[in-house]
């Protein structure tokens, strides 16, 4: 029983290590990526089609409202986009490095870039129009 303990904490400790905490999935399903310091730049600055990162909170209503859009613009085939999302109660670091001061803020990276920004709730058809513009 305890060496089954302390394997626990050990994974517990390795995904802490990765700056992901044990209540978030790494994907958190086959569209949409949870990003940390440890993958942002691999995910997001490096990516060769732009990505659209939603920073949110679990305790956010219009977040949560948001998530069906956001895997709908992932699923879009139209629009070439990586779809990923900082937890910003877990993740402060890159919360205050892109001066995200509310929460939803959809981020639009290309190029290893910010290119545009939507603060509050928006429509699919809202954020389809912006990564249109980066074509």
């Amino acid at each position: 029983m305890r060496r089954d303990q302390g394997s626990a904490q050990a994974a517990l400790s390795r995904i802490r290590d990765l700056g992901v905490h044990a209540n978030e999935k790494v994907i958190v399903n086959n569209n949409v990526i949870e990003l940390n310091e440890a993958n942002f730049d691999r995910e997001v600055l490096s990516a060769a089609n732009p990505v659209l990162v939603q920073f949110w909170a679990g305790w956010s209503d219009p977040c949560k409202a948001m998530a069906s859009m956001l895997e709908s613009v992932a699923e879009d085939q139209a629009v070439p986009v990586k779809v990923a999302r900082v937890n910003v109660e877990h993740h402060e670091e890159l919360t205050e490095q892109y001066g995200v001061r509310s929460v939803p803020t959809l981020l639009i990276f290309n190029q290893g870039g910010v290119q545009d920004q939507i603060v509050g709730r928006t429509t699919g058809q809202a954020v389809r129009a912006r990564l249109e513009r980066l074509r």
